[in-house]
């Protein structure tokens, strides 16, 4: 397995402006890493991406972000071409999925609550957190984006296999985008382009506090944890960026855990 050096490579990574796309993205410029980024904020989070956009920079790479819609086609169309061009056509050594934007209700009603998840909420969650990231694949092989020795990552969760209150729609999408990895990852496989799902372990991230009761089920696992203390987000930085050092597309197909052994401890 050869190592190379990932300065003056390029990355593209969809949710780029907060938690775990922001921590990538920091740990992927810290190897001397461009950055492409797409987030979808409102005031807040644009400044927020913004400020990240202006840190990277300081630190001596490329940073170039766009506020759209990841999962609209028009926005993969704009962003692929404008890829083509900032890597001169050599295409990206990373794609990163961290998009949260899904629908957190429960399937039935409970208590004195009588909302519960619709169609469309459903549908939505599961094409925003898992089916864009084939569509993203898509589009930037078809361009030729995605050279051999590229990596793609999926951002998945324990949610996938636990059962989360008013998690549903997420642990679907999640169940999905695993799945779409292990496709993606043989189809790809003849191109030299390796596909993993990364299971971070609980973090203390936006997302997570969208949750009902996450924070209790965040001391939970907190307690659970051997290391006796939750995921960072920096721990799955530094895990993308050992990974996308390597040239080989053997590590492929895998949902790799970065969570301290959390999830096997009961």
């Amino acid at each position: 397995m050869t190592l190379v050096s990932l300065r003056g490579s390029w990355s593209l990574i969809l949710g780029v402006s907060g938690g775990m796309g922001a921590a990538i993205a920091r740990a992927l410029a810290a190897e001397g890493g461009n950055v492409i980024g797409v987030h979808f904020d409102r005031a807040a989070g644009r400044e927020q991406a913004d400020k990240l956009a202006a840190e990277l920079r300081d630190a001596g790479v490329q940073a170039h972000f766009r506020n759209l819609n990841v999962a609209a086609p028009a926005t993969r169309e704009a962003v692929v071409a404008g890829a083509a061009e900032l890597t001169g056509g050599a295409g990206l050594r990373v794609l990163v999925h961290s998009v949260a934007f899904g629908s957190l209700l429960p399937f039935l009603p409970s208590g004195e609550s009588t909302r519960t998840i619709t169609d469309r909420q459903m549908a939505m969650t599961l094409d925003v957190m898992a089916h864009s990231l084939v569509y993203w694949v898509q589009d930037l092989h078809a361009a030729g984006l995605l050279p051999r020795g590229a990596k793609v990552f999926g951002l998945t969760s324990a949610g996938s296999v636990n059962v989360v209150p008013s998690y549903g729609a997420v642990s679907a999408a999640k169940s999905a985008l695993e799945s779409h990895v292990r496709q993606l990852a043989v189809e790809l496989a003849p191109a030299g382009v390796a596909v993993n799902a990364l299971r971070a372990g609980t973090t203390l991230t936006p997302a997570l506090d969208k949750i009902p009761g996450s924070a209790g089920y965040a001391e939970q696992c907190r307690a659970r944890n051997p290391h006796g203390r939750l995921t960072e987000t920096s721990d799955v930085g530094e895990a993308v960026a050992l990974l996308s050092a390597s040239d080989s597309s053997w590590i492929t197909g895998n949902v790799i855990g970065v969570d301290g052994g959390e999830l096997i401890v009961a």
